[in-house]
């Protein structure tokens, strides 16, 4: 694995350096753009919309609109922004995991030790563990102001993103239910249909079906065999007049 990030943690007075690594990776299937007439690629090019002509790497640079004109920021700007947060995340506050609603959660990543702080990473790693509160402190990555959250996960610190409460879009302009009356046995029903599947959360019993099922007609089509193309049925949605019976027959 490549680290994304090297900075610290400022835990107290304690520095810990650290590396970031992404925690995850894709398991669908890598498919390419290509023209159907004779499968070529299909290729992306930063082209001048003035000029109408491609662009190198090292002449594009980032910029804000303000007003009437383009103003264009350079790396030194970046670092100017916050200099200590491109470097530091610093664990303000430590919290419970249970009051941070899953709404805000965002990408999780792999967080190691660089030489030298083996003992710190070591004893945050075993006091988040004991108090079972997880570190809050904000950093900047690839120019971007992130909220974090640091946790003890399998014996590793991992960091995980979390959105700030702007980003999270209001509800308000849903049309959603009211107050509606549900019967008693409707409700009754319900729940003993939720306890009837009620079981302890086992990640591991999880597949990407889909991607395999992807593979499966690839791996057909390769053979030069057509795939048969399978039929759901029309989907009926259940009425109010028969949410009873439905869950009736659920339970059945």
């Amino acid at each position: 694995m490549r680290a994304i990030w090297t900075g610290s943690i400022g835990f107290g007075l304690v520095n810990i350096p650290i590396k970031i690594y992404s925690a995850l990776q894709s398991s669908s299937l890598d498919l390419d753009m290509l023209d159907r007439k004779d499968k070529a690629n299909i290729k992306y090019k930063r082209v001048n919309e003035n000029t109408g002509k491609e662009v190198p790497w090292d002449n594009i640079v980032k910029g804000y609109f303000l007003k009437d004109r383009y103003i264009v920021l350079e790396d030194s700007d970046f670092e100017e922004a916050s200099p200590e947060k491109n470097k530091m995340i610093n664990l303000n506050s430590f919290v419970k995991m249970e009051d941070i609603d899953s709404i805000y959660f965002d990408t999780p990543y792999y967080l190691e030790p660089q030489k030298g702080g083996e003992k710190a990473y070591q004893l945050l790693l075993k006091a988040l563990e004991k108090s079972k509160t997880a570190g809050l402190g904000s950093f900047v990555m690839r120019n971007i102001e992130n909220l974090a959250i640091i946790k003890s996960y399998n014996n590793l610190l991992v960091l995980n993103k979390i959105r700030f409460e702007e980003e999270v879009r209001s509800s308000e302009e849903l049309k959603l239910p009211g107050n509606i009356r549900l019967k008693k046995e409707e409700m009754d029903m319900a729940l003993q249909l939720i306890k009837q599947h009620n079981k302890p959360f086992d990640i591991s019993q999880y597949r990407n079906e889909y991607t395999k099922e992807l593979l499966k007609i690839i791996k057909q089509k390769a053979k030069g065999k057509r795939a048969s193309i399978r039929k759901i049925k029309n989907m009926e949605h259940t009425k109010s007049t028969d949410l009873l019976e439905k869950l009736k027959a659920s339970l059945a």
